[in-house]
């Protein structure tokens, strides 16, 4: 039986409520079909414009086989593009970011502008039609301050999202931020298990000391069920929308994202040791209430998010192979700020530096557990986990309906 037909027969007879079966987070065959079904077809989070903010700057990314650039253009468009060159093939920016006035391929100097055409492509034959040779064009889109990029021939709508997403990111000005700190770990286990660890806080108090002195363990709050019937999120939501800050629960109707804002606990204002400021500059707009907690977004399957008056946490997903995901986490403080000065950068990062090893520790093992042929799917619950079912449910639903269809391929033509 091939890979498509056996994963289709596993989702068709999955059990509502119960982890997925061992080939979904181990077999390099289904790994190939969640990148052809999901990441190759789906908007993925890869950066934020403030990475890209002068023309000619650019940043990198690798999403599976595919090497792509992001670059703002002369005109202050930021464009992305596969990082191949039209000549041979070589990665033409090779550096994880930079600045440069065109991207030049190092293996033979063909020449692009910040818009893809190609400009110079050394002693070819006459009448070779350089307008024939532009950089293939990857969608992209800016929201918010985030920048997204779809592989696929025809991207799904992104202006649903946009709705959703930019009246609650609007006050906090991301536009105007900058990147105090980034760092990636490569976490030994399928993108599947990251997220399903990410999407509950039934572990939190037995493994994340420094996080729980601020962040509510509530399953209202990690979940996606009761948030309503909370007089504490009740609460919160009608105190930050009395002050003009969307903060109710939405989430789209496929499941893949949503955004809420929630509360710290007690006097907490930021994800610091001792719940007070990490960052004397506010990042968002001034606000005529105190404490508006943390504005919290997921976007399946690339990036979760917390943002808080003060700094930003961001974080991107990108799956290596069937048993490694890198996890990218940036802090974003306004663009003002001077390190020293308005911050200290270890107390900063300090918390979800923490965290984020220890859920690297807890998804690995996850991951070295579910290779036993013991394994067998096992129940969540449904009081604590409630988001983990949701995330299982989503992609359980999202897969199911590309497997039945069929392919497609993902390189997108160039117009």
């Amino acid at each position: 039986m091939d890979a498509r037909t056996e994963m289709l027969r596993m989702i068709r007879r999955r059990r509502d409520g119960f982890s997925l079966e061992q080939p979904f987070y181990i077999d390099p065959d289904f790994f190939r079909l969640d990148m052809e079904l999901v990441w190759y077809r789906d908007w993925l989070f890869v950066g934020h414009d403030c990475e890209i903010a002068k023309p000619g700057s650019f940043f990198t990314v690798q999403v599976g086989d595919y090497p792509v650039v992001i670059v703002r253009d002369r005109e202050g468009r930021i464009r992305a593009f596969h990082n191949s060159c039209r000549h041979r093939g070589s990665r033409v920016c090779n550096a994880e970011r930079g600045m440069s006035a065109r991207l030049v391929c190092p293996y033979h100097q063909w020449t692009y502008d910040l818009d893809g055409k190609l400009l110079f492509a050394r002693q070819m034959a006459e009448g070779f039609d350089k307008g024939a040779f532009g950089l293939k064009p990857v969608a992209c889109e800016s929201v918010g301050g985030y920048v997204f990029i779809c592989l696929a021939d025809e991207p799904a709508d992104f202006a649903p999202f946009r709705a959703l997403m930019q009246p609650y990111f609007a006050p906090h000005r991301l536009t105007e931020a900058k990147i105090a700190h980034e760092s990636t770990i490569v976490e030994k286990g399928n993108w599947k298990l990251v997220w399903e660890n990410n999407r509950e806080c039934y572990h939190c108090a037995g493994n994340h000391p420094e996080l729980c002195k601020t962040f509510p363990e509530a399953p209202t709050v990690t979940g996606v069920n009761g948030a309503e019937s909370d007089p504490e999120m009740l609460d919160h939501w009608a105190k930050c929308e009395a002050a003009g800050l969307p903060a109710r629960f939405r989430i789209d109707a496929a499941g893949q994202y949503r955004a809420t804002r929630a509360p710290l606990l007690r006097d907490a204002v930021s994800y610091t040791m001792t719940g007070k400021r990490a960052v004397r500059k506010s990042l968002s707009a001034q606000v005529a209430v105190e404490r508006i907690g943390t504005l919290m977004l997921y976007h399946y399957p690339t990036t979760w998010n917390h943002i808080l008056d003060d700094h930003a946490v961001t974080f991107r997903v990108l799956p290596i192979s069937a048993t490694e995901t890198a996890v990218t986490t940036k802090w974003l403080v306004h663009k003002d700020a001077i390190e020293g000065v308005d911050y200290d950068l270890a107390e900063l990062i300090h918390v979800w530096t923490e965290t984020n090893d220890q859920d690297r520790r807890i998804v690995e093992e996850n991951a070295f557990g579910i290779k036993s042929p013991a394994y067998e799917p096992g129940p969540y619950s449904e009081l604590h986990e409630g988001g983990v079912i949701q995330f299982v449910d989503w992609y359980a639903r999202f897969i199911e309906s590309r497997l039945a269809e069929g392919g497609k391929p993902a390189l997108r033509s160039v117009a």
